[in-house]
């Protein structure tokens, strides 16, 4: 059982971020032309309208959410709040917009499931996916009512060290997961997964968002003209290529 317990939450973390960066890259490299999303908005937009701009705006606060709340060092945030207010602003903050995250992947799987259309235009991995992300959403909000019942901050505490001691590369992190219930061992574990099949999927996609920063502050580039009577280097006017 420890060696499992070990592996689990020792050396898998490390397989998946393995593959998670490598992954990427080698798809970026070898196969970009699936760099994207494949949206299906044109066989029916209403239900995904809905469904997507509900899922990101709860994902994407979950992440950043879970990104600072656990690999943030506790000596950081103690001056200003406590383990056990952090935790209760974790709670609400994040049953909210873990609420709005299922109810967006949950009329996302139902479009791909109940559409004829769309289910012929879908692959294995999409709904696969969905699936995935439907269960880490419900077993995150299942972890709710079992964090109430350590309201100290202890549990959070131990999660955050585990996370912490993880991307250090520090010995001691799967210890600290002991008396963790299974909900959310299983919670780690689907959630450590899908960066396993990240590089695999559609979510690859997600790198694009981070190139928008560079769009915002890339320099204009001139547009000439080849009209006759002008002159090649005659500047026609400046905008943004291909934006």
């Amino acid at each position: 059982m420890n060696y499992f317990n070990n592996f689990l939450f020792g050396i898998y973390p490390y397989i998946c971020l393995s593959v998670f960066l490598l992954g990427s890259l080698l798809r970026f490299d070898r196969d970009q032309y699936t760099w994207k999303s494949d949206s299906s908005q044109l066989l029916r937009a209403g239900q995904l309208r809905w469904g997507s701009n509900l899922f990101h705006v709860g994902v994407l606060f979950l992440f950043f959410g879970h990104s600072f709340g656990m690999l943030t060092p506790h000596f950081l945030y103690e001056p200003f709040i406590s383990a056990g207010a952090k935790q209760l602003v974790a709670m609400v903050s994040g049953g909210a917009f873990g609420l709005l995250g299922f109810v967006g992947v949950s009329l996302l799987l139902h479009r791909r499931l109940s559409d004829e259309r769309v289910r012929a235009h879908s692959k294995t991995s999409d709904i696969v996916l969905l699936v995935l992300l439907w269960l880490q959403l419900a077993l995150g909000l299942a972890t709710i009512p079992l964090s109430a019942q350590h309201l100290d901050g202890s549990m959070m505490m131990k999660l955050a060290e585990w996370a912490q001691r993880i991307m250090t590369l520090r010995a001691g992190a799967p210890e600290l997961l002991t008396e963790a219930g299974w909900i959310f061992r299983a919670h780690m574990f689907l959630g450590m997964s899908i960066f396993l099949i990240f590089p695999f999927t559609r979510l690859v996609h997600v790198w694009s968002g981070f190139g928008t920063v560079a769009y915002l502050v890339r320099p204009y580039q001139l547009v000439r003209s080849r009209r006759i009577g002008m002159t090649p280097r005659e500047p026609l006017s400046r905008s943004h290529s291909n934006r």
